[in-house]
């Protein structure tokens, strides 16, 4: 086991599963599906060698949890994130009545005058703790968090979903719905 190349395995599983499975030649089907021998194949194809024990132990201690494999083990998929067309099937959900959304700085002027955007994905993704907010949000520097006031969207008619690794996902999220947090503390 390598740390280090398993990272790189999942970033780029990530590119393929949520973006651009034509990048290597597979297709996803409509809830974003595709046959996992047939990724591996594909994966070697493009010159990345893999085998089936070695994805799976990816997808297994993937610290996101961003990857699910079907109940026969047979296909795989990303849980969210996609600027793919595909339906992954989640029904709506009552969230807390609190949520948090992690960004960084250059982002802030924006969010506070626009809300939160879904941008080129099917989704704004939220997190239901700080820590995690503040994880997402120091992927490009220093974290910026907001609260999301979720449980008054919903009780406005705004719908959340739950993926299977815990991420809450709704269409868009108003700057009325978001406090700023001046200090994040984990």
């Amino acid at each position: 086991m390598n740390p280090k190349k398993d990272k790189k395995i999942s970033r780029f599983l990530s590119l393929i599963l949520r973006h651009q499975p034509e990048a290597i030649g597979i297709n996803l089907d409509k809830n974003g599906w595709t046959d996992l021998d047939k990724l591996i194949e594909a994966f070697r194809e493009s010159g990345n060698q893999i085998d089936q024990d070695t994805l799976l132990r990816v997808v297994e201690n993937n610290d996101k949890k961003r990857f699910a494999i079907s109940e026969d083990g047979k296909r795989i998929r990303a849980n969210q994130g996609h600027s793919v067309d595909v339906d992954l099937g989640y029904s709506p959900a009552i969230p807390p009545e609190i949520l948090y959304h992690g960004t960084h700085l250059p982002a802030v002027d924006s969010i506070i005058k626009n809300g939160l955007d879904k941008r080129k994905r099917h989704h704004v993704h939220l997190s239901q703790d700080v820590a995690t907010a503040i994880k997402v949000g120091s992927r490009r520097g220093g974290a910026v968090v907001f609260k999301v006031l979720s449980g008054e969207m919903q009780e406005n008619g705004h719908e959340f979903f739950l993926t299977e690794n815990g991420v809450w996902l709704t269409e868009h999220v108003d700057p009325r719905y978001l406090i700023k947090m001046e200090y994040p503390r984990l």
